[in-house]
């Protein structure tokens, strides 16, 4: 979030929608800009009750909407910023996706988000993409920087930002903390450590996962993307 508020500047007086919000980090993250609009978006109430009720413990002024990303119940140029962070890979079509959240953007606005990253190598992306759903059986796909760029450029944006290589992580999560995070189970935590022992040590290395103590380090790789629509462009 750090690299993003870095590259996108101060938001004061944006209209900016947080898409699959969650508890709302990212959102309120932009609070301290004076936004003129700040919303949430998700389909579980649960969360959505979780973004009302940190925005009130931050006396952010807030809307809370409960809907999918394949269908924004926002007027066409609603928004200068839309932003996505770490909910993309649940998304069950990623050019659908990417063309809603392009839709609510005003000329000159900007899509923003933060997601897993996908690997280039076919045999290194299906070891990532293995023990994803190992840890989160909810997970649909990490895309590669390349599927990020290409979805941007085919919703009509241009992309300024296309960042892979990046980390939540600096040192790296402890399997077993990677799999509390996500409740995944004890079966899962075993099978995430087997995969991983039987993996080349070279796909390891491209993921970034290293080995220390007998525990596996997960550095959870992300990338970072920004289009923004044309000035002249009204959809």
């Amino acid at each position: 979030m750090e690299a993003l508020h870095e590259t996108l500047g101060p938001q004061t007086g944006a209209a900016i929608c947080d898409v699959a919000c969650g508890a709302g980090h990212l959102a309120l993250s932009f609070a301290a800009d004076g936004p003129a609009r700040l919303v949430g978006v998700d389909p579980a109430p649960s969360m959505l009750d979780s973004f009302r009720a940190l925005a009130a413990e931050r006396g952010a002024e807030v809307e809370a909407v409960r809907a999918t990303v394949d269908e924004l119940p926002f007027p066409d140029a609603s928004f200068d910023l839309v932003v996505s962070r770490l909910a993309p890979h649940h998304f069950p079509s990623l050019p659908l996706a990417v063309r809603e959240m392009a839709r609510l953007l005003r000329p000159g606005g900007r899509l923003a988000v933060i997601d897993l990253e996908g690997h280039e190598d076919p045999e290194v992306d299906a070891l990532n993409h293995e023990l994803e759903v190992l840890h989160d059986p909810t997970h649909v796909r990490s895309h590669t920087l390349t599927e990020w760029v290409d979805a941007l450029l085919g919703a009509g944006l241009n992309v300024p930002v296309a960042r892979g290589g990046q980390a939540e992580s600096r040192t790296g999560v402890p399997v077993a903390r990677w799999c509390q995070i996500a409740s995944s189970g004890e079966e899962a935590e075993r099978a995430i450590r087997a995969r991983l022992a039987a993996a080349p040590a070279a796909h390891r290395d491209a993921l970034g996962i290293r080995e220390d103590g007998g525990e596996f380090l997960i550095p959870v790789r992300t990338c970072m993307v920004i289009g923004v629509k044309a000035l002249n462009e009204v959809r």
